[in-house]
């Protein structure tokens, strides 16, 4: 997805290099006649639904997302502006999510010093359980899970 999305960008930022010499009255007359096929595959579709691919969507949502609201009815799509908007919300919701991950999944490692001392008095205490050690740790003030020990 991630290549897609990058090629769709690179093309994208092609054809805005190509809309550059043109004047307004091609880019007026480009728009109508990207509207009218729009009509004619909404057309055709009927009761049917388009799908989207990620990257599409992605897209879409990055392009159309600084429209306000009342402008971003006016252009004619084949999704709702409120489709659009909820695709921006979860492509940022998606992006904090990934940042805010931990880099290291499961269960966080448990101190040197505290895996030192418990390696120390189960060898010091041979016949103690790991319950007496998780006990006698408690004592020390090592707050620690007894199923760690």
């Amino acid at each position: 997805m991630l290549l897609r999305l990058a090629y769709l960008g690179v093309t994208n930022a092609f054809a805005m290099l190509r809309l550059l010499p043109m004047s307004d009255r091609d880019k007026d007359v480009e728009i109508l006649a990207l509207r009218h096929q729009i009509m004619v595959l909404e057309r055709q579709l009927g009761t049917e639904r388009v799908r989207f691919d990620a990257s599409d969507r992605a897209l879409l949502a990055a392009l159309l997302h600084r429209l306000p609201l009342d402008v971003l009815c006016k252009v004619r799509l084949l999704v709702r502006p409120d489709t659009v908007l909820r695709w921006h919300r979860n492509l940022v919701a998606r992006r904090h999510a990934d940042a805010s991950r931990s880099k290291r999944p499961g269960r966080p490692r448990t101190v040197h010093s505290i895996r030192a001392l418990v390696l120390r008095l189960a060898g010091e205490n041979p016949g103690w359980g790991y319950r007496r050690l998780h006990g006698e740790l408690l004592v020390l003030g090592v707050k620690v899970a007894a199923s760690t020990v």
